[in-house]
């Protein structure tokens, strides 16, 4: 009842750019479970790549299916991640929000819809570099839409935690939406004088039609924040803090990198986790999920307290329970407990994810939240399509040791906070703070 209660008193035009990110992750997360169906399936031609070798001498690497796959699922994220700060800076000195949103969203869902005339591995490659795009337009500059529609810093947490669940319900249930379209075709759509459609194209035209759905909600129902544009001409990301080593959205973005890497350490290895478990596929699925499932229950409850009681102790609360959640994920040998482990490690990125924009927010000057918040997106990005490769690689010196790492990383990251950051609210006088009080 919180987490309602809590979205009922959130600003409508949160909820609506909220509804909108929910609709477009949701069509966008199709492709997570469908691009590496189809390109392993008769439709693309990826015969005379498999077995190529690419690079000199001991860099060389042989072509195998599960890396043309890797590398069409982690060039989205890669493209998406190093893009953000120069799309958040655009918008930042055009003062403008939603020209990017909507540009961004219609790269996504016309890249979704050309997938369907698409055979050959260079075509997917490419539109899929145009989605990681367009996915570098939307984030920073709906985040700072997001940052600006706070009315004072005593509401900034509440926004974003509701932002994050509608964004996280769209990308949680799209993948299981998108195994059922691809299941249960072909789609015979003659009665309205359209094609058959096999349950790939279906898929593609239902993530164009998401994206083209979030478009309208945004453009019809979501209107740029009332905030001076910042005429600077570069990308001025701050690495070093006035009063100490790191700045703290710096550090923020570097901890948000490693938090990402440790959720997407488990993405890799299904068939190692389902064998060493004695698991079917189905726990493997709901465990994946567990994750986002213990986002959207705690984001909202997390980010309206963070309002109360501070960003910092939920930072530190959040690294603290995810380096023993990560190291776990390569030691237990049951399958519900595996389930209770990624369900804290949900827990644990919820801790961290609301309020570490929220503080970002509190940081941003006016005119540069584009700036300031893609820090921590593209972290989150870099660390999400970092996670598989990596745990790939470290996988062959043993099962635990990809966790291990990461968990050592998260723990790095609390170092890092707990040194480097400091809380930004004034939570001494909590009737003020409660107000928006400076």
């Amino acid at each position: 009842m919180g987490s309602l209660s809590g979205i009922a008193e959130t600003d409508r035009r949160v909820i609506v750019l909220a509804l909108a990110r929910m609709v477009g992750a949701a069509g966008n997360s199709f492709l997570i479970v469908v691009l590496p169906l189809y390109i392993t399936s008769d439709v693309v031609d990826i015969e005379g790549l498999l077995g190529t070798e690419v690079g000199v001498g001991a860099a060389a690497v042989t072509l195998t299916e599960p890396l043309l796959i890797g590398v069409v699922l982690s060039l989205f994220g890669f493209l998406n991640s190093l893009s953000q700060p120069f799309t958040g800076r655009l918008s930042d000195r055009t003062g403008a929000r939603r020209p990017f949103v909507l540009a961004g969203i219609l790269l996504l869902g016309t890249a979704s819809g050309l997938y369907t005339v698409a055979t050959s591995y260079p075509a997917l490659v490419a539109l899929r570099a145009i989605q990681g795009l367009g996915a570098a337009l939307i984030i920073p500059a709906t985040v700072a839409l997001v940052n600006e529609y706070a009315a004072s810093d005593a509401d900034r947490g509440g926004n974003f935690g509701v932002y994050n669940t509608f964004r996280l319900i769209g990308f949680g249930f799209g993948p299981v939406l998108a195994g059922a379209v691809v299941a249960r075709g072909p789609y015979d759509l003659s009665f309205v004088g359209l094609p058959v459609l096999d349950g790939f194209d279906a898929a593609f035209v239902a993530a164009c039609a998401g994206a083209y759905l979030s478009f309208t909600l945004v453009f019809l129902l979501v209107r740029d924040a009332d905030v001076e544009a910042e005429a600077g001409d570069d990308v001025s990301i701050r690495v070093r803090g006035e009063d100490r080593l790191l700045d703290p959205v710096f550090t923020l973005g570097l901890a948000t990198v490693a938090m990402g890497a440790c959720i997407a350490l488990f993405a890799t290895l299904q068939n190692q986790v389902n064998v060493r478990l004695d698991q079917p596929p189905v726990w493997f699925g709901a465990q994946f999920a567990a994750v986002t499932i213990a986002n959207v229950i705690f984001q909202v409850p997390v980010g309206r307290a963070s309002d109360r009681i501070g960003r910092r102790p939920f930072l530190l609360a959040g690294f603290v329970l995810l380096v023993p959640t990560t190291l776990l994920q390569g030691i237990v040998t049951v399958p519900a407990l595996m389930m209770l482990v990624r369900l804290g490690q949900g827990i644990a990125v919820a801790c961290v994810f609301a309020p570490s924009l929220a503080l970002a927010g509190d940081l941003a000057r006016e005119g540069e939240s584009g700036t300031t918040l893609s820090v921590l997106t593209m972290g989150f990005g870099f660390g999400v399509a970092l996670g598989p490769l990596a745990s790939g690689w470290l996988y062959g010196f043993g099962f635990v040791v990809p966790f291990a790492v990461g968990a050592a990383a998260a723990a790095v990251a609390l170092v890092a906070v707990f040194t480097q950051v400091e809380e930004t609210l004034d939570t001494g006088d909590e009737p003020a703070a409660a107000a928006g009080a400076d």
